[in-house]
């Protein structure tokens, strides 16, 4: 009999060349998965879910490298056919809906906790070595500082070269810190953490005096928490995963961590230095220039941040959960085609 995994990575693709170079982004997320995996000896169950694949371009199946013998990963590519992602009102202007693609891995994974991410995502040695301790615990949700590198690592084939690359060419850097979280502090701080923690500390009372109904999620860490949210597999049921609605992603990551802390569950902020990378890509939304993004989103329909920022305070208070999702989110009682690689067939 196999052995459960204790981790599974979930990410929803498609070969529709997204953001451009995106075969190339996403084998360099598997490649940097079997690399740490490999490292560390953690059996890792990879889950990519394939939504709505293009019918005039190859299958993942057909383009991307599987897992060599040896290493410990069982990639299970699940796909999801035009058919159901027809059956979604706007499914002509949104091709991939991310959360629930996500939706779909979370309910099929096997591993005792489910991280949610992206396919243009590269573990840190740290960030893994977290995983390998195995002392996560139910009833707390996690989340990893992003760090934006150029494409140019890419150009990299061995993921420790990537990593050397990423270290000393990051960009920018998305994220709270732990014992940080209130306030912005300039990053220079980071060299006096004792400081630091006191000035947290100072201002998390005068808000809470200031603003107490707030205070349970001023300190949140909802920035690019798509690409990083990590809790077991229990508690992404008792949440009931991501809301799932006929919509652009934009915020719906956020309204699963508004979830998790509505229902009581405790955040923990890896070190910064326990990051994940996210190679950088062209995009729509954020695109910097206003008015590619209101072209991008035009029809598209969308949530403002403020809409979920005072539904995610009244649950708050509530203790009570969106009551979005029916009982079989995730397509969870529809069978979907998997191609299974890796440890699965050793």
């Amino acid at each position: 009999m196999l052995e459960q995994p204790y981790l599974s990575i979930v990410a929803t693709t498609r070969n529709d060349n997204h953001g451009g170079d995106l075969l190339a982004r996403t084998q360099a997320f598997l490649n940097s998965v079997y690399h740490q995996a490999t490292r560390t000896g953690l059996l890792v169950e990879l889950i990519i879910v394939e939504w709505n694949p293009p019918a005039d371009r190859p299958r993942l199946t057909d383009v991307l490298e599987v897992p060599k013998d040896g290493v410990p990963v069982v990639l299970r590519i699940i796909t999801v056919p035009a058919a159901v992602h027809n059956t979604y009102g706007f499914s002509k202007s949104l091709p991939l809906y991310q959360m629930t693609a996500k939706n779909v891995g979370i309910r099929r994974a096997k591993g005792e906790f489910v991280l949610c991410t992206n396919i243009d995502i590269l573990f840190t040695d740290q960030c893994f070595d977290r995983f390998a301790k195995k002392d996560l615990m139910s009833g707390n949700y996690y989340r990893s500082n992003r760090c934006d590198v150029p494409k140019k690592v890419l150009e990299y084939a061995d993921p420790a070269k990537q990593l050397d690359y990423c270290e000393k060419n990051i960009t920018q850097r998305f994220g709270k810190t732990q014992g940080q979280e209130a306030v912005g502090l300039p990053r220079f701080i980071y060299h006096f953490p004792r400081v630091a923690v006191v000035i947290n500390w100072v201002w998390l009372k005068l808000w809470k005096l200031m603003h107490p109904r707030q205070f349970p999620f001023f300190t949140m860490d909802t920035p690019t928490c798509g690409d990083f949210t990590l809790m077991s597999k229990k508690d992404w049921l008792r949440i009931d995963g991501y809301p799932e609605l006929d919509m652009y992603s934009i915020h719906i990551d956020s309204m699963g961590l508004w979830s998790a802390c509505a229902l009581g569950m405790k955040q923990e902020i890896f070190p910064y230095y326990a990051c994940v990378y996210h190679i950088e890509h062209e995009t729509g939304w954020d695109s910097g220039d206003v008015m590619k993004t209101i072209q991008f989103l035009a029809d598209k329909p969308s949530l403002d941040y403020s809409i979920i920022h005072r539904g995610g305070m009244e649950m708050v208070r509530t203790k009570t959960n969106w009551n979005i999702n029916k009982d079989d989110w995730g397509w969870a009682n529809e069978k979907f085609e998997e191609a299974v690689f890796g440890a699965a067939n050793n």
